[in-house]
């Protein structure tokens, strides 16, 4: 007879992680909402925008040197290895129900391209009427203008796309039983106990104090540059 698995609450999501994932998503909720109301709101977009850059610029950072299911690392998969998990094939040492499995790795890459696009395209926007990005008078007036275009139409619409995406597969994946949303809080999943814990210790939790005052740091340059 198999003897039954030994599960035990994995450390899976790092704080630093944790605390990423929900500030983006206030930080596009208003993005969004400021976005829309528009006029007087749209200094709050601005700001609200490189706070955002500085998110992302973090992430990057931690996607190498963060707790090990945060790193990029551990959810690139490869053509093959997607194709096994779509016809529910697994082999010793998959660990799809741990971090990002393949096709949230689809949806975490896209959310973070994308956003990198707004981010920048705002950069370098101009309405035309009241709102210029700090970076606009770095490029002509042509670039400025397709960048705004972008920005405030398909950029925009891919945006809220991709959020309704995420929360509907939330949604599925808790219909189906697993819970998404708490790991993200108390950054723990019940698994085998031979499932490799993330790092989550003072040191670390130091060294993404550094990295988000370095980004931070940087935001701010770039805000300087609209004078």
């Amino acid at each position: 007879m198999t003897e039954p698995t030994l599960t035990v609450e994995v450390r899976v999501w790092d704080l630093p992680t944790r605390v990423f994932h929900w500030l983006l998503a206030l930080a596009v909720i208003a993005l969004v909402i400021t976005g829309k109301i528009g006029d007087s709101a749209l200094a709050w977009h601005m700001r609200i925008g490189l706070a955002v850059g500085a998110l992302l610029a973090f992430r990057l950072v931690w996607g190498l040197v963060g707790g090990r299911w945060s790193r990029f690392a551990s959810f690139v998969y490869a053509p093959g290895t997607v194709l096994r998990y779509l016809k529910g094939e697994r082999r010793p040492g998959d660990h799809f129900e741990v971090g990002h499995n393949p096709l949230g790795s689809f949806s975490v890459f896209a959310m973070l391209g994308l956003l990198m696009v707004q981010v920048g395209t705002g950069t370098l926007a101009d309405d035309e009427v009241a709102t210029v990005g700090p970076l606009n008078k770095y490029v002509s007036t042509a670039t400025g203008l397709a960048a705004t275009g972008w920005h405030k139409g398909w950029g925009q619409k891919l945006v809220i796309v991709l959020v309704v995406l995420h929360l509907c597969a939330v949604a599925y994946y808790r219909f189906k039983g697993s819970n998404l949303v708490r790991p993200m809080v108390s950054g723990d999943k019940t698994l085998s106990a031979a499932v490799p814990a993330a790092a989550d210790t003072p040191a670390t939790r130091l060294l993404a104090l550094v990295v988000v005052a370095l980004c931070a740091a940087a935001a701010v340059w770039v805000a300087r540059q609209g004078g």
